[in-house]
């Protein structure tokens, strides 16, 4: 998983408005995200991870399920 730098604090918490702003989104559509979803959104945002670490994370974790 490639290690890039941290977000800022402001980058982190704008990511935290659009994540918000997301799960209202995806309920609406009565798709909404599982708790698991939410604790590793919430890991993201805690630990800062990059926007491309997370994608990189999401794909890999996606990639493993599929080839169960």
């Amino acid at each position: 998983m490639p290690q890039t730098s941290l977000l800022s604090p402001e980058e982190v918490a704008v990511a935290n408005l659009r994540r918000l702003a997301a799960a209202n989104l995806q309920a609406i559509e009565g798709n909404p995200l599982t708790a698991d979803d939410v604790e590793m959104f919430e890991m993201f945002e805690r630990e800062r991870w990059s926007h491309d670490r997370r994608r990189a994370y999401i794909l890999a974790q996606a990639n493993r399920l599929a080839a169960e």
